[in-house]
């Protein structure tokens, strides 16, 4: 379903885009958790944001209850993420981590609302623009929204060990 509020995708966005594969427009879920919240003014805030995220992810809390391998999937999901709000949004940028018991949900939001998220594919790695499926991948959900004069681009990512009683659901996109 696509939300009527969200401008059109310009014809210059949709050229290597596959219908599979877009960046799927569906708000951002609402779930309780600590809230991590940071501001990226530039591209060198992603680095020292980067620090604090892979600090926070360290603490023997979040170590004993997720796995290497999800919480360095969340640094690079970030990385992305934020590198693309950094490069091809507008206006100031924001990171927000909800950290749940069985995981994160990241969003990077910016002001340029008339450009969604597109990613890039049939492309030579070695130009780039691989992130948002790199994220896709990571992620069992993945979407970006449009809220006011802000666009959010988000992925639900988990911590990598199955959570006592739960029921695992099928990815998104896969059958």
């Amino acid at each position: 379903m696509v939300d009527e509020r969200l401008p059109p995708v310009a014809e210059e966005w949709k050229c290597s885009v596959h219908p599979d594969t877009s960046w799927p427009s569906a708000p951002l879920p609402e779930i309780p958790g600590d809230v991590w919240r940071w501001q990226l003014p530039s591209v060198h805030d992603a680095s020292r944001v980067r620090m604090d995220l892979r600090a926070r992810l360290a603490h023997p809390s979040l170590t004993s209850s997720s796995t290497e391998d999800a919480r360095e999937g969340l640094l690079l999901a970030f990385e992305e993420l934020a590198s693309n709000a950094l490069r091809h949004g507008g206006g100031a940028v924001e990171a927000v981590i909800v950290a749940t018991a069985d995981g994160w949900l990241l969003s990077l939001s910016d002001e340029a609302v008339e450009r969604p998220p597109v990613p890039a594919v049939d492309r030579d790695p070695a130009l780039g623009g691989m992130g948002l499926p790199m994220v896709a991948q990571l992620s069992v959900d993945h979407g970006y929204d449009v809220v006011a004069d802000r666009k959010r681009v988000w992925a639900r990512l988990t911590s990598g060990v199955p959570v006592p009683g739960a029921v695992p659901g099928p990815r998104r996109g896969l059958a």
